[in-house]
């Protein structure tokens, strides 16, 4: 039997190669490779403005950004890696951290001749993305990030959901059942939408391999946050938030806003959860590409 969620993916790819956005591997050691999706016209060096779109833990970047590719992919060139042990990105080092998967990516983005980019970042990525701003300053120009935390005692905000759910976020994040999928996406979305058991069932066939190295990227997330120091980045930085994000909820939002002084603006679309950019994607695209613009004419003055 066909499985539901393949045909789906097929067709995303071919929609985002029709915007001008295709598939390319890239070997970023010995041992480590990532799968990106780049700008057709150009594998080298990008002729447009670049926006580095980076995925959540429970899907990979196709999925989690096919309406932001569609819509950038005019005016930008666009960039979307599945992180390491995500769509097929893959290393045989033991390391697992959020810094590990930023200096794989900073590297990729090196070898497809990126120099400079706004990087997006939703839940995980966001993390990954704060890494880049503050590891890579001379590549990372600004920074968009949705529902994603600074610091692992900011998500203690959110233990509420881990208590009703009655699990622990390994146990949420990488559901092995169908019941278990159905509470992540009832978690995450602001209005309930009942999918076919069908669906979801192909849809954990597709989007949950490496489970064991995912949990150890969990592991590695928790124990790197622990002791953060809140950095002074040079980039501005805007938070893009669904108002009823029940993971992280809009009161981290407030808080990161408040560490980050004035560098950070803040932004909140209603009647969307956790999956905001998926759950509302035209008020979210509508968003983005303001701040967006607004980045393109900071480089001008």
């Amino acid at each position: 039997m066909v499985n539901t969620v393949t045909l789906i993916w097929s067709l995303g790819k071919w929609t985002v190669k029709m915007a001008g956005v295709k598939p390319y591997m890239v070997e970023i050691e010995p041992g480590t490779v990532m799968r990106f999706w780049v700008p057709s016209e150009t594998i080298s060096k990008p002729t447009k403005p670049v926006v580095v779109l980076l995925h959540g833990f429970s899907s990979d970047g196709l999925t989690t950004w096919l309406s932001q590719i569609i819509m950038l992919a005019k005016n930008y060139a666009v960039y979307v890696p599945n992180l390491i042990f995500f769509g097929g990105s893959t290393t045989d080092k033991p390391d697992r951290s959020p810094t590990f998967q930023a200096g794989c990516l900073a590297a990729g983005l090196k070898k497809l001749g990126v120099e400079k980019c706004v990087v997006v970042g939703f839940s995980y990525g966001g993390m990954v993305a704060f890494q880049m701003a503050e590891l890579y300053s001379e590549l990372v120009q600004a920074v968009v990030v949705t529902g994603s935390i600074l610091a692992i005692q900011e998500s203690m905000i959110s233990s509420s959901v881990v208590e009703n759910v009655g699990s622990s976020w390994s146990e949420i994040l990488l559901p092995s059942s169908v019941e278990g999928l159905k509470s992540l996406l009832s978690t995450g979305l602001y209005r309930n939408i009942r999918f076919p058991n069908r669906v979801l069932s192909d849809f954990l066939k597709v989007m949950f391999s490496n489970r064991k190295e995912r949990s150890e990227l969990l592991e590695a997330l928790e124990l790197s946050y622990k002791d953060i120091n809140i950095p002074n980045f040079s980039q501005r930085i805007h938070l893009l938030w669904g108002e009823k994000d029940k993971i992280f909820k809009l009161e981290v939002a407030h808080n990161i806003k408040e560490k980050l002084g004035n560098n950070a603006t803040i932004e909140v679309i209603k009647k969307a959860g956790h999956l905001v950019n998926m759950e509302r994607p035209f008020i979210y695209n509508r968003c983005l590409k303001k701040f967006l613009s607004s980045i393109m004419l900071d480089e001008i003055k």
